[in-house]
């Protein structure tokens, strides 16, 4: 089982990001997707959800309005639109992959992770 995330970088307030997140090594299109992310001395939080098929999906309060998810099952991977970025959303991202009937909202109710993509919000 494999998850990578790219597409991190340092951006401006007020500017975009998309990060993907590449899936193998498990049926993709049967787990819903997560992407969390980890401020420097903070615990990891959840930011958003995908379900399994697509038609579904759930945000922080923080950033509704600014992020979408999205996921490609033919494709296997799964994206973070992440507009209007502010200061406090600098993290790292990590996209995770749970197999269980609800979307989640805790990490440790995820059964697969990747390593982690940095962004970075800063004038």
């Amino acid at each position: 089982v494999q998850l990578v995330e790219s597409g991190g970088g340092l951006v401006q307030p007020g500017g975009s990001l998309r990060l993907s997140c590449a899936a193998s090594g498990f049926t993709f299109g049967s787990y819903n997707m997560g992407w969390f992310r980890q401020a420097p001395g903070k615990e990891r939080e959840f930011v958003a959800a995908i379900r399994w098929d697509g038609y579904s999906t759930r945000y922080t309060d923080s950033v509704k309005g600014r992020f979408t998810i999205s996921r490609d099952n033919a494709k296997y991977t799964v994206s973070l639109q992440m507009n209007n970025l502010k200061p406090e959303d600098t993290a790292v991202y990590y996209c995770a992959a749970d197999n269980r009937v609800l979307m989640r909202t805790t990490a440790s109710e995820y059964d697969y992770w990747g390593q982690g993509t940095q962004v970075t919000v800063s004038s």
